[in-house]
């Protein structure tokens, strides 16, 4: 059972990292939000963190990255810095998952730092948590507090992009991530507890009996006379 959540956190991990990239690189953040009284649609706008581009009848794409960041919104501001911050953690956190698994040389045979080295890699898949979570949805509110605001032109709304339901599921991937190995390390935790308090209980006993002082049973002198007779 150890073996197995240590390769299903693993696993987990890299899909962790591979949603994180590719919500990272995809420059589909923000799209374009067809409404109004145009039905022809001739290009499509879609925003990322570091580029945008824009699709003409499905056929032919042309994207330009951002000439500085000070043009972008705050939140997609944030949004770029937490991202890479989030791939750094998991990545991290993964290459500490692989050093506390039963199978790896790291630690020796020390399954007390095994165990303290998975619990250090869960804390970081909940922090790579939040870092994934807290930007998707900064910018999935603000898409929407747009959309529905009657000040905003319609040119200038946009829709909810792949990018951030790739965030969501990818945040979630880290959340459970990270409740395994706490998990595990807590049930390991318990079970050295418990083994120890057996061995003290046990040694304790010991302690008794060498403590303890024998007394032998001699016969009353009336059980003799009455044997004798």
């Amino acid at each position: 059972m150890r073996a197995k959540l240590e390769v299903l956190a693993l696993v987990l991990g890299c899909v962790g990292l591979l949603g994180t990239v590719l919500m990272t690189a995809l420059p589909l953040w923000r799209v374009s939000a067809f409404i109004g009284a145009n039905l022809i649609v001739m290009e499509e706008l879609q925003e990322g963190l570091w580029m945008a581009c824009y699709r003409q009848l499905n056929i032919k794409m042309q994207c330009k990255v951002y000439n500085s960041l000070l043009i972008l919104p705050p939140e997609l501001q944030a949004a770029r810095a937490l991202a890479c911050v989030s791939i750094a953690l998991v990545f991290i956190a993964l290459l500490v998952t692989g050093c506390g698994t039963q199978k790896s040389n790291c630690c020796s045979d020390d399954m007390k730092a095994k165990n303290i080295t998975l619990a250090f890699a869960g804390c970081l898949y909940l922090l790579s948590f939040l870092t994934t979570l807290i930007p998707v949805s900064w910018v999935a509110h603000t898409v929407i507090r747009n959309f529905y605001n009657p000040t905003v032109v319609d040119s200038q709304k946009r829709e909810l992009g792949e990018a951030l339901f790739i965030g969501w599921a990818t945040s979630g991937v880290l959340l459970i991530t990270g409740i395994i190995l706490l998990f595990r390390f807590c049930k390991q935790r318990h079970n050295e507890e418990q083994t120890f308090h057996e061995e003290f209980l046990m040694r304790e006993t010991d302690v008794n009996k060498e403590d303890s002082i024998h007394v032998g049973r001699s016969l009353s002198i009336s059980y003799r006379q009455q044997e004798y007779v």
